[in-house]
């Protein structure tokens, strides 16, 4: 996988995160540096360790479905991809203003869900971990903090936005393994 396939994974993946930070930043009333910090690290640190976690996972039984591996990879990258679309239709909820461990915690967890299945589609693709969790970290981390800052300032309106480029990303990155795999 090139790194401009790559980014754009990250850059999809992220998204999502990039949508609860402006939730986040739409739930204080003034933005500190603590804040953006908190969401950076929180979401770009779950981000890193979920396709970690998945990739160790899919190595355990890459070799038994390798004929697969391309399919698998579609599956996952649309179905997350689909389910971004679903939820830029939902309306904005306002979210609790802490940004406290007990808060960002589930949060981050509940958002690198989709990330645990990218993992699993690297091991398929025999992508160099390291580096993609480094980027999708480096990348979720940035998109979180400007989140924040987005959030508090213009509010809700770019959530359903990001999360339907994010799902588009991400079915289109499927689209590209499954035509790369089956016609080159």
């Amino acid at each position: 996988m090139g790194i401009g396939a790559l980014m754009a994974i990250s850059l999809g993946v992220s998204m999502d995160a990039f949508a609860i930070a402006i939730c986040k930043g739409l739930s204080v009333e003034q933005v500190e540096p603590k804040h953006l910090l908190s969401a950076g690290l929180w979401f770009g640190g779950s981000q890193a360790v979920m396709p970690l976690l998945g990739y160790v996972l899919g190595s355990g039984f890459r070799a038994a479905i390798e004929s697969l591996d391309h399919w698998i990879s579609f599956v996952l990258l649309a179905a997350i991809g689909i389910h971004m679309l679903q939820e830029a239709r939902e309306p904005v909820r306002k979210m609790d203003a802490s940004f406290a461990p007990r808060v960002m915690l589930p949060l981050a967890l509940a958002d690198s869900i989709d990330a645990l299945a990218v993992g699993v589609s690297f091991a398929f693709l025999k992508v160099d971990i390291l580096p993609a969790v480094f980027l999708i970290g480096l990348t979720t981390f940035a998109f979180s903090v400007a989140g924040v800052k987005i959030g508090n300032h213009f509010g809700a309106k770019y959530k359903s936005k990001a999360e339907v480029v994010g799902g588009i990303v991400l079915l289109l990155m499927g689209g590209l393994i499954l035509v790369e795999h089956l016609w080159m």
